[in-house]
């Protein structure tokens, strides 16, 4: 459905990825949700993610002594959700993680920033998870900031809606 107040615009393959990307590049951070499948409440914190591959694979490093391996080996399914700007940029996906020991990944997803909670990149406790997106969903902004907000500020001086919001599915 195409209306001045509801632009759905579903994406797919290549273009699904590169939202994602956009969205995850711009906001850096997600809540990273387990347990959701069980029936108690959620387990949610925030994390880092680290990489979206070619693959459109999400990637993320955690510690061991965190139990968010234990609770992905008893569930595999997760939500992640983040927002990239106040307005615009928001992300719902849910998937499958995996824990993975993977020395080449953790050097190639390595930074300094990590040496906050790790005692460099050999560090024992490290443990890769990797999360294969099964559906999506996101709200943004067709055109770039400026161009929203002027229809915004638009819409304000003439009393007429006139957004620039889109959102869609997205299947990797």
């Amino acid at each position: 459905m195409n209306t001045e107040q509801n632009r759905e615009e579903n994406l797919d393959g290549q273009k699904a990825l590169e939202k994602i990307r956009e969205i995850v590049d711009d906001a850096k951070t997600c809540f990273f949700c387990t347990d959701i499948r069980t029936g108690v409440p959620l387990s949610v914190r925030p994390m880092t993610v680290l990489q979206v591959d070619d693959n459109g694979y999400l990637w993320f490093m955690t510690s061991s002594q965190t139990h968010k391996d234990e609770e992905v080996a008893k569930d595999p399914f997760v939500n992640l959700m983040m927002q990239s700007g106040k307005r615009a940029g928001f992300l719902n996906l849910y998937g499958i993680a995996e824990e993975m020991q993977d020395q080449e990944k953790i050097n190639e997803l390595w930074s300094p920033a990590l040496e906050i909670w790790f005692d460099g990149p050999e560090d024992p406790r490290i443990v890769l998870l990797r999360v294969e997106i099964l559906e999506g969903h996101y709200w943004d902004n067709k055109n770039i900031a400026p161009v929203a907000a002027f229809k915004m500020l638009k819409s304000l001086l003439t009393g007429k809606p006139d957004h620039d919001g889109i959102h869609g599915d997205l299947t990797v």
